[in-house]
């Protein structure tokens, strides 16, 4: 793109009424593009220091869980006490947060000020244009996968692990604590919490699991569908 026609776009999407927008040489548009990148570099480091934040807390909390279910008799206290731990981490990530704040809505600004008019073509835009695409995606962000997808994404990535997990080790818990079981019968009645028999609680379990294990096929056929056959980059979603 030539500079006239870079002049053309910065005037059509930045000239207040009555007035001339601000125009820039080469050397200034080199400027603001290593202003943005540092911009983007500082906001990715920020949002890796909320990610420990959040990750100190899922730590804490397994600690917290080993110690209580170390032994029948274990005291539940380590739970109440991580509590108070995890909402000091989260002072910690709310204040982090407003930092990582200021770089963000940074890059939003140049992004929605300076290079998405530079990407739309100098006649109205057409759809199907990448650059027009692009651009729109920049002025008016929007999800690019639904939330169930979404959700079934981190089920298949990360979270599958962490409710087998779960669910293994609550298994074994109900068969170790306090004596080996015997029969499958003791297993269920073993289940049971206050009010709730354990055939309910059994029958919870095998629902709840069933349910993103279901979950995580549904989508991961989904996205072969979205997504195959693909043509050139696999683009946006």
């Amino acid at each position: 793109m030539n500079n006239r026609l870079v002049r053309e776009e910065w005037d059509q999407w930045q000239s207040p009424p009555g007035g001339t927008g601000n125009e820039f040489d080469s050397a200034e548009i080199g400027a603001l593009a290593h202003l943005y990148r540092g911009e983007v570099y500082r906001s990715t480091i920020w949002r890796t220091r909320l990610d420990n934040t959040t990750n100190w807390s899922v730590v804490t909390l397994g600690i917290a869980l080993s110690v209580t279910y170390a032994s029948p008799n274990a005291s539940p206290l380590p739970l109440l006490l991580v509590g108070i731990l995890i909402c000091m981490f989260l002072i910690l990530e709310s204040r982090r947060y407003r930092f990582f704040n200021v770089w963000r809505a940074r890059c939003r600004w140049i992004e929605t000020n300076f290079y998405a008019p530079m990407l739309f073509s100098s006649t109205r835009p057409k759809p199907g244009e990448w650059q027009d695409v692009l651009a729109q995606d920049y002025m008016t962000p929007q999800y690019h996968i639904g939330f169930w997808r979404a959700m079934g994404r981190r089920l298949r990535r990360n979270y599958m692990w962490i409710f087998s997990f779960q669910a293994v080790s609550y298994c074994g818990k109900i068969i170790i604590h306090p004596t080996p079981l015997s029969t499958f019968s003791e297993f269920v009645n073993r289940m049971a919490i206050g009010p709730f028999d354990g055939a309910m609680i059994f029958s919870f379990g095998v629902i709840f699991h069933g349910s993103w294990v279901l979950l995580a096929l549904w989508t991961h056929i989904q996205d072969h569908k979205k997504h195959n056959p693909r043509e050139g980059v696999g683009g946006m979603g």
